[in-house]
């Protein structure tokens, strides 16, 4: 691998950072919510701890409680945040369509499909601002590691300009931490050369919370762009909590995505403030409609 660890494995690395990160920030602690960013152990200093949730939720805050037309800017921005999913096995090219076209519309950041459509997204979205993300490796994560990469390259050859791998979760619980990031790494380097940013999947809700520090570390090594709750399809979606400590995991310098089960406005709006920079839904139409309301 690159990076140079020194004297110290990946395997001692990353329990060095899992043990500092839970440490600082251990799960289920007691306190009141921030009132900013709505974290339970900001104890205020959200500015610090999470500046990207801070200064979103506060812009946000201010705009929602004064006009109108604050309202409208509300929903443009929580719009932009949003990839709009269809991901189901059962989806077809109307209903493909039909996603391009309600993107279009409202500004979503991206429609986020399977690999076989991203062709007729690319041309659907041609001249407009919305991108092409999509799935790699989806939805287990346990596909071989060069074929990840092939996925990948292809996707992006494609039209795909985002990609949403979905980490080998039995490496990771079995500890195999440099196969966690080199398996990340494909496809990282893969898309990066092709100009595409690559979100890592960890299924947080299949891993305990060492676990997901392990798996948000291993990404920021790996050179990911986003760390990413869930694919939709595993046991539960998105949790405020499960964002928060990958928020403080990652830092600023990466994104962070809520996905799965994300159903209103309310849902998202606690995402961001957890300090999501990206929500990923099926239900997009119905949060910017709330959101206007």
């Amino acid at each position: 691998m690159a990076a140079n660890l020194g004297s110290l494995t990946l395997d001692q690395l990353v329990e060095i950072i899992t043990r500092e990160v839970l440490a600082a920030y251990p799960p289920g602690g007691e306190g009141h919510a921030c009132t900013i960013c709505g974290a339970q152990s900001c104890d205020g200093q959200c500015v610090q701890t999470n500046p990207d949730g801070a200064r979103r939720v506060v812009t946000a805050g201010a705009d929602r409680l004064t006009t109108r037309l604050g309202v409208k800017n509300i929903s443009a921005d929580m719009a932009s945040m949003i990839d709009h999913t269809l991901l189901k096995p059962t989806a077809t090219e109307e209903q493909i369509r039909q996603l391009c076209a309600e993107a279009r519309q409202f500004s979503f950041a991206t429609v986020c499909v399977n690999p076989a459509w991203v062709p007729l997204c690319a041309q659907l979205l041609r001249g407009s601002p919305v991108k092409v993300c999509t799935v790699i490796g989806f939805p287990l994560g346990a596909t071989l590691p060069e074929v990840k990469a092939f996925e990948s390259q292809r996707c992006a050859m494609l039209g795909a300009t985002e990609l949403d791998m979905v980490i080998n979760i039995g490496a990771l619980k079995s500890r195999q931490y440099d196969a966690v990031q080199d398996d990340i790494a494909a496809v990282a380097n893969a898309a990066h050369a092709l100009g595409a940013s690559v979100k890592v999947i960890i299924e947080a809700a299949y891993l305990t919370d060492e676990e997901k520090v392990e798996a948000c570390a291993l990404s920021k090594a790996a050179g990911a762009d986003y760390v990413k709750t869930s694919t939709g399809f595993g046991p539960s979606g998105a949790t405020v909590e499960d964002v928060a400590l990958m928020r403080r995991v990652v830092g600023p310098e990466m994104g962070v995505k809520a996905a799965g089960g994300i159903k209103n406005a309310e849902d998202a709006k606690a995402m961001i403030a957890a300090g999501a920079s990206r929500i990923g839904a099926s239900a997009s139409i119905k949060i910017v409609d709330e959101v206007k309301a």
